[in-house]
């Protein structure tokens, strides 16, 4: 879900299911939602409704009668640039992000990962470049694009006026989930929020907060998932339950973009990095690649390749990597 932000949000008066109802007829009215998605909808292209989308183990790809063609990605990113009054805060940038796969965003503050972000979920208009969701491109279909798509914010702005139930059934009508009740139970259950589901979204600390952004998020099992620190404000449990509920969506085949400052978390949980230093890509590959590409020692840690990659005149706007060309 794309949650909105405190200017977005509706007060409305009466019974609280006649304002959820109007609400949600705005949005899906507002974002070209207007009927119920099938399931060949859902899926993401090549993938057959209700089939996991995740890798297979190898044994299962050896017993198979024929290879795979590969697949397409989840989520393509390309010349991407955003310019603000004169200040150029991504620059030309491209990437990829393969189904299953967690794909590390980092950078200096000021590096333009956020704007990477907010462009890619279409927050901010994109004035330069292409994206492309589950085989949409976002400008040219952006509701359809966006029904594949959840986006966690780094600081999640819920309705005020709506309960965290109300926000769950908000989000299965936005995204036409007809089951959707047993897996928002599970959802709460998960991110200790079963005891707030009659809370107000303005009563939510900014650890329940972000748990309700997961939870909204989850519901409707995105095929490219943003998240911008979604870390912020969990007690250690609910850390513990967001890094494993992040490891299974992307074994589900969801593609991953997780950005953050903790390095040891993107070490720990990502597949691949992308490094941004003044909105251009620097790097971008595994952390073994980063460790040949940069000349770092064996074993060095992804936050002495950030050092690597980020200081020195070598590694400035003109100092891109690509893991791929050493190959």
């Amino acid at each position: 879900m794309v949650a909105p932000g405190r200017h977005a949000r509706v007060r409305a008066h009466g019974p609280r299911g006649v304002r959820t109802i109007r609400i949600v007829e705005l949005v899906r009215a507002t974002l070209g939602l207007s009927r119920t998605m099938t399931d060949s909808e859902l899926a993401p292209p090549g993938v057959p409704p209700h089939v996991d989308s995740a890798p297979q183990p190898a044994a299962a790809q050896v017993s198979a009668a024929a290879p795979s063609p590969p697949r397409p990605p989840a989520l393509a990113v390309q010349g991407l640039s955003k310019t603000y009054e004169g200040t150029q805060a991504v620059s030309d940038l491209s990437f990829m992000v393969a189904p299953g796969e967690i794909l590390g965003l980092v950078g200096p503050n000021g590096a333009g990962k956020t704007t990477t972000l907010r462009s890619i979920a279409g927050v901010l208009p994109l004035q330069q470049g292409r994206v492309t969701i589950c085989g949409t491109d976002l400008a040219r279909d952006e509701a359809r694009a966006k029904r594949h798509l959840a986006w966690i914010p780094d600081d999640p702005q819920p309705f005020d006026s709506l309960t965290v139930n109300e926000h769950l059934r908000f989000t299965a009508s936005l995204y036409g989930v007809g089951e959707w009740k047993a897996g928002a139970e599970e959802l709460l259950r998960r991110f200790e929020l079963t005891e707030k589901r009659e809370a107000l979204g303005g009563e939510l600390s900014r650890g329940m907060r972000q748990k309700l952004a997961f939870c909204c998020a989850w519901l409707h099992v995105p095929g490219v998932v943003l998240m911008d620190e979604p870390l912020s404000g969990l007690d250690p449990r609910g850390i513990r339950s967001a890094k494993d509920a992040i490891r299974e969506l992307a074994g589900q085949g969801a593609a991953v973009i997780l950005s953050s400052h903790l390095l040891v978390l993107i070490e720990e949980l990502a597949h691949r990095i992308l490094i941004l230093d003044r909105g251009r890509k620097v790097f971008a590959g595994t952390l073994d690649e980063a460790r040949a590409t940069l000349s770092a020692p064996p074993g060095s840690s992804l936050e002495e390749i950030f050092m690597a990659a980020t200081e020195g005149p070598q590694h400035g706007n003109d100092g891109e990597v690509e893991a791929s060309a050493r190959r």
